[in-house]
This record gives C-alpha cells, sequence and structure tokens, in this order.
C-alpha cells in the first residue's frame, strides 16, 4: 500500500458488465475502516453492605474496537445500494466475531434509508454521541439504558435499553430543515420458542442546526418480561456546540412490568468537553433515582426501594497525536447506595449492593 493512501481506503470493485443491446455501467466501491481502542486499567471496589470487598486488579480492557467494510453501488435516479460489515476485535486477548456490531445491508434513496441487519436501535443511536467516553468502561451506558447489549435478540438481552438489535428492520428519513427520524423494528424471530412472543419497537426524532442538536427518543419490549406487558424507554436530550466548548444534557425514564409488577426509574446525564491546549478536558455525570413500583426482581442493574439509587462521575484528558491517533487517561466511579447494584456496562467488575466500582484509564485509541 503507498504511504499517500488515506486512510479510508475506497477500492473500486466493479468494472463494466455488457449486455447484447449495448453496455451497462454500475459503479461500486469499498470502504475498510476500524477502530482499535484499549486501555490499561487498574480498578477496584470499595466495601459493599454486606462486608465483602473485591481486591483491585490491574488489566488491559478492549473498548469496543472494531474492523469493518462497507460499500455502495450507484443503481440511478438517486438511489444507492448500501451495506456493511463491522466485526468485533479484542486487541487485549486477540478475539473477535464477524458482523457483531453494526451490520447491514439496503438501500439509500431520496425519500430516507431502508435496510435490515444487526443495527443499534434509534433509541440508542439518538444520543450516545453526548457521551465522551461512549463506548469505554466510563461510559454512561453503567446507568443510561440500564446496561449495554453490544449485539442482542429479543431475548438474549432483556434489560438494557442500549442496544444493538438483531433481525432488525430501520427506516431513517432524509434531512428537512434539520429535522429527521428514524424507526426500527426487531422482528419476532424467537415466537416459535418462546411463549411470550417478543419483539422490539424504536423511534427516535432530532432537530440539529448549527451548534443545537435536541434529540426525543421512545422505545417498546414487547412482551420482554411478562405475556402481554411491555417495556418502554423514553429519553430527551440536547447538546450544544460552541468553538471550545460542548455541553449535553438527557433525562430518561425506563418502566418495566415484570411477571411481579411495575418497576420505574429516573435518571439524568451531564457531560461536558473543554479544549484545553492541544487536548480535551472531559467530565461526565450519571444520576439514577431509587427504583419504584411493586415489582421485586431486579432487571439490570436496578430494583425498586430506598437506596437503590447510583451516581456516576468521570473526568479525564484527551490528546491528539494525530488527526487518526490520541492518547487519553481518565478516572471514573459509581457511587451506590447501600442497596444499589450498578457496575460498570463495559468491563464490569461483580460489584455487589453498596460497593463503588472504580477504574483509572491509560488508554491508546486509533482510527482507520
Amino acid at each position: 500500500m503507498a504511504r499517500h493512501t488515506p486512510s479510508r481506503l475506497i477500492l473500486p470493485l466493479l468494472a463494466v458488465a455488457a449486455w447484447p443491446g449495448g453496455p451497462a455501467h454500475a459503479q461500486s466501491s469499498v470502504v475498510i475502516y476500524g477502530r482499535i481502542n484499549t486501555a490499561l486499567e487498574y480498578a477496584n471496589a470499595t466495601t459493599a453492605t454486606d462486608g465483602t470487598r473485591l481486591g483491585g486488579t490491574g488489566r488491559l480492557t478492549n473498548n469496543r474496537s472494531v474492523f469493518g467494510l462497507r460499500g455502495q453501488e450507484d443503481l440511478g435516479n438517486g438511489v444507492k445500494a448500501i451495506w456493511q460489515i463491522e466485526s468485533a476485535v479484542s486487541v487485549d486477548n486477540g478475539t473477535g466475531q464477524i458482523a457483531a456490531r453494526d451490520t447491514r445491508v439496503g438501500l439509500d434513496t431520496p425519500y430516507g434509508t431502508l435496510f435490515m441487519g444487526n443495527w443499534d436501535t434509534p433509541y440508542t443511536s439518538a444520543t450516545k454521541l453526548y457521551d465522551p467516553y461512549y463506548p469505554t468502561t466510563a461510559g454512561y451506558m453503567s446507568i443510561m439504558g440500564n446496561g449495554a447489549a453490544a449485539t442482542t435478540d429479543n431475548v438474549q438481552n432483556t434489560s438494557s435499553f442500549d442496544r444493538r438489535q438483531q433481525n432488525s428492520l430501520h427506516y431513517q428519513t432524509p434531512r428537512w430543515g434539520g429535522f429527521g427520524g428514524a424507526v426500527a423494528w426487531g422482528l419476532p424471530e424467537e415466537k416459535t420458542t418462546d411463549p411470550l412472543d417478543p419483539a422490539l419497537y424504536s423511534f427516535a426524532g432530532s432537530y440539529d442546526n448549527g451548534p443545537l442538536n435536541v434529540a426525543l427518543a421512545y422505545e417498546i419490549h414487547q412482551h420482554y418480561h411478562a405475556a402481554h406487558q411491555n417495556d418502554e424507554g423514553m429519553k430527551v436530550g440536547a447538546t450544544y456546540r460552541l468553538p471550545a466548548t460542548t455541553v449535553a444534557l438527557v433525562y430518561e425514564r425506563l418502566h418495566y412490568r415484570t411477571a411481579t409488577g411495575d418497576l420505574m426509574r429516573n435518571s439524568w446525564y451531564l457531560s461536558l468537553v473543554q479544549k484545553a491546549g492541544t487536548g480535551s478536558i472531559k467530565l461526565g455525570l450519571t444520576f439514577a433515582g431509587n427504583g419504584s413500583g411493586d415489582a421485586t426482581e431486579t432487571v439490570g442493574f436496578f430494583r425498586s426501594g430506598p437506596e437503590t439509587g447510583a451516581a456516576q462521575a468521570t473526568i479525564g484528558y484527551d490528546y491528539p497525536l494525530s488527526a487518526r491517533t490520541a492518547v487519553y487517561a481518565y478516572y471514573s466511579r459509581i457511587y451506590n447506595k447501600r442497596n444499589a447494584t450498578y457496575d460498570f456496562a463495559i468491563n464490569g467488575l461483580g460489584a455487589r449492593a453498596g460497593a463503588d466500582p472504580q477504574t483509572f484509564a491509560l488508554a491508546l485509541r486509533h482510527n482507520f
């Protein structure tokens, strides 16, 4: 490969297909891209309510590194065939999984984009870029969305509203004066084996104009925990970008309907990115109220009752070494109330009720 080749490499794939009546031209392209994102961490947790304590440990962690291929073919009249295959790569232990991340095939048209595959739900996509630590150990998914499902169907993970949905059909609208929307349907393929008939429906709308972005999202998990009962997530967020400062705020309400009753929780997220010299100081604060309702189950990281709320605070510094490579460091801690069981959604520690997980990280990220 020549040294001057761009990092997002475009390779011509198709030449000319000739028919007896005359030539027909179809041009396709492939983009090779990826992200290597790995951290050296020291992680531990304070003493839990029952007196147990996890020992501290040094570790290498993978922060959702990826290797991907994507392409498109011009079909004429403003229509393009689009595809992407994005695979999970773990630099820390040498493992991975083909097509485990955003993977799709579809059509991009003047009337919107329609595709099918394994893809982030509109609910997830609506605010994930508001978090400067997404997706790392310090990401807001430890509280917002109630965990992270890197790739799941309707039965593998029934708690998280931050999810990449397998077997899903998506439609994204064109942008109209800054407004846009997206819907997704997680098909009920498990109906043949699961008597609950589970499915997913996800919706999001946004307004993006200059420095301001506003997002509203709503998601239904049909029959995930009880027959004829749906779980619901709703969130609204906004971010404002200045030349040196970016501020974001998100509010979320989750409502589960389980076999024993209702379980609800409110949460809030605030982030600040401030340029400081060549790099940036990044701050994230997340708050979870006590779980409420009459359900007795623990769903994901939370349950109903007093002293079940938590907060997470993260502060760090990101320093670019080039346009594609950066070194960064952060400290993140979850402050659990005595009956709360929140843990890091990515690279969790297995903390018990009342224990505060925390981590110091020094990381390197390269995009290509």
